[in-house]
């Protein structure tokens, strides 16, 4: 299961009900510590919404694109053609923050209303590709952001962990390249008006593990 060393000191908080951690970043680069506070929200995927190419493992953490059947039953909440899975947390209302481990050459990381449609293969269903959904994608070596079937082309060299920080009360969903900085490489700004889940989608032989957050 991937951890990482947080350059933060922890406070839990209550949000919705759950557990959460307020993480103050001084140490940060000052563009990015201009975001004073940020919350750690514990994510788990939803098997009900995994793609039958897709394997849940460490306990819902990780999601690994493998191509071959998985015999889940029916759901009216699965993708039945795209390779995705949305977590079970809606978001709304609050700042959330989360990081991804990431492997393998076509990957997409973002956010969803629950309207988003999950059967058929047309862009309604698409993560990113329709106005239900926000993503940011790694594909053909190079980074893209896509809202609305709209597609702009990050240039950033790539990073295997992503943090990604959502702001619903503003209206802002920020992403960046974890290591030993943070660096921003898009942030979408906008006015969500319902809930988001967490969503990714994976190529083959792709993986996205969801990290937990420790203290330093």
């Amino acid at each position: 299961m991937c951890e990482t060393v947080a350059l933060c000191a922890f406070q839990k908080t209550e949000c919705f009900g759950k557990n959460m951690i307020l993480l103050h970043t001084p140490r940060f680069p000052h563009s990015f510590s201009l975001i004073s506070d940020f919350y750690f929200c514990p994510l788990t995927l939803d098997i009900n919404t995994a793609n039958s190419a897709l394997r849940l493992s460490e306990g819902n953490k990780k999601v690994t694109c493998e191509w071959t059947e998985a015999e889940y039953p029916d759901h009216p909440d699965r993708f039945d053609y795209w390779a995705q899975v949305l977590c079970r947390e809606a978001l709304t209302g609050t700042c959330c923050y989360w990081e991804v481990e990431c492997s393998g050459g076509d990957l997409m990381i973002g956010v969803a209303y629950k309207g988003l449609r999950r059967r058929g293969r047309g862009v309604e269903c698409f993560l990113g590709y329709n106005d239900k959904s926000w993503c940011f994608r790694w594909s053909h070596s190079q980074y893209f952001v896509c809202h609305n079937n709209n597609q702009t082309v990050i240039r950033a060299p790539y990073s295997p962990r992503i943090g990604v920080y959502l702001d619903w009360p503003a209206g802002s969903l920020s992403f960046y390249s974890v290591s030993h900085t943070m660096t921003l490489l898009h942030r979408f700004n906008t006015s969500f008006t319902e809930p988001l889940s967490p969503g990714f989608g994976l190529g083959p032989d792709c993986s996205v593990t969801i990290c937990h957050l420790t203290p330093w």
